[in-house]
């Protein structure tokens, strides 16, 4: 019963927001409403500037060891619990192995040099 109140209340939440964006959106669209808004400066040059795929690869490192850090928190705030502090510690090392041979592979293929 409470699934199927989450489902309603998700579902009601994104049929509001759209009809919402539909009724506060511009009905006639012109050419000064279609421009891009660049603190009032003219944009110059083409819009598509292609990136480093480098970039993306730190961004998706940051990623990874980011939410490391988020599951390390309850493992540390649950590990002196009596009765399951070695099964935490069993599983936290095998995450962190996994994290680290990660990183390792991503070192040797040479992902990690700012080029």
């Amino acid at each position: 019963m409470v699934i199927a109140g989450f489902i309603v209340i998700g579902t009601l939440f994104v049929v509001v927001a759209l009809a919402t964006s539909w009724l506060l959106s511009p009905k006639k669209p012109s050419p000064e409403k279609a421009e891009t808004y660049e603190c009032g400066i003219e944009p110059i040059g083409p819009p598509w500037v292609q990136f480093r795929a480098g970039y993306y690869v730190y961004a998706l490192l940051y990623v990874i060891f980011d939410i490391e850090t988020v599951f390390l928190y309850p493992w540390a705030v649950t590990f002196l619990q009596p009765g399951i502090g070695w099964f935490i510690f069993v599983e936290m090392v095998i995450f962190i192995a996994i994290l680290a041979s990660g990183l390792a592979y991503a070192w040797k293929e040479g992902a990690l040099t700012w080029r």
